[in-house]
């Protein structure tokens, strides 16, 4: 996911202002407070355990095909299957609507593309630390409540701290335009947190999500086919590129759809920080990345600001 600043996709307010109220008012999913709005915070963890383990899994092919490559095959399988499982129709929507479908292509392209650049040159933990800013400065910029800066606040400590031993590397000997790509793939993930939401406003079910992810895959062929060639064809690394679309693509997507639908952006944006966490456990169980002391203390600390929104934004909808 490539960009030279986190600043290069800035946040309009009005988005903002669309982000911090209430998803769908769809009468399926439960609003009110009680054990039911903890169903979809669930499907927020179950999709990062999803990606970052696919991340994983995609750096351990990204010698056969590249980092451009391995995003061709992991948009262009989610796209196919996506498509094939909804079947969205494509009459009766407007400009606006194809406008946010592909709006949300364009960011999930971009937040793919940087962050599979990033993880080529830099361990996947500090990656994603860095990656994750993106959705925390989103959380601040969309909340209304002075606790959910607070939240936010510990959150960040705990990247920060994670930041220093990430993956037992640390940030000292970090290649800087991996470091790049990862904060312009935070960027892109704040874009499609936005989208998403919209996109899951607008069109039923997953319609929207299998449209934009044909989106994306269009985007993403020419750069996959100039750095991997043939190589893109051969079977086995079809099938291990299937298998990293749908973790890292059809699954967590699905999932993060369906919980924006009930879950408050803010809320959802700062349960975002939890990737981290998820991304050091990846590499250490995948890819040999040890985890030391101050990243145990780091992932207690992401883990308690993610559960302090969650309880205070469930406190707000009881109020």
């Amino acid at each position: 996911m490539p960009a030279p600043s986190p600043k290069s996709a800035p946040i309009p307010t009005p988005a903002a202002t669309d982000l911090a109220t209430s998803a769908p008012s769809a009468p399926a999913f439960p609003t009110a407070a009680g054990p039911s709005r903890f169903g979809p915070v669930a499907l927020v963890v179950a999709a990062g355990i999803s990606v970052q383990f696919g991340a994983a899994l995609a750096v351990m092919i990204m010698p056969r095909a590249g980092a451009a490559g391995v995003v061709t095959l992991r948009l262009a399988a989610a796209a196919l299957v996506l498509l094939v499982l909804c079947r969205p129709k494509v009459r009766g929507y407007s400009r606006a609507d194809w406008g946010t479908v592909v709006a949300f292509g364009v960011a999930m392209a971009g937040m793919n593309g940087l962050f599979y650049q990033s993880i080529d040159r830099i361990p996947l933990g500090p990656a994603v630390t860095l990656e994750v800013l993106g959705p925390l400065v989103l959380s601040v910029v969309v909340s209304r409540r002075l606790v959910n800066l607070l939240w936010a606040g510990l959150a960040l400590a705990g990247v920060a701290l994670l930041a220093g031993h990430g993956g037992g590397s640390g940030f000292g000997g970090l290649d800087l335009l991996g470091a790049a790509f990862a904060l312009g793939a935070g960027a892109m993930w704040a874009a499609y947190i936005v989208f998403s939401a919209r996109t899951g406003r607008r069109f039923p079910q997953a319609d929207g999500l299998a449209l934009a992810m044909a989106v994306a895959a269009v985007l993403s062929l020419p750069l996959g086919v100039i750095e991997a060639g043939s190589d893109l064809l051969a079977p086995s690394t079809l099938a291990l590129g299937l298998g990293v679309a749908v973790l890292s693509s059809v699954l967590p997507y699905t999932l993060e759809l369906l919980a924006l639908r009930r879950l408050p952006a803010p809320t959802f944006a700062v349960l975002m920080s939890l990737e981290p966490a998820i991304a050091a456990t990846a590499g250490f169980l995948l890819l040999n990345q040890a985890m030391s002391a101050p990243d145990a203390l780091a992932i207690a600390l992401v883990i308690a600001a993610s559960m302090g929104a969650v309880r205070s934004q469930t406190r707000k909808a009881a109020a």
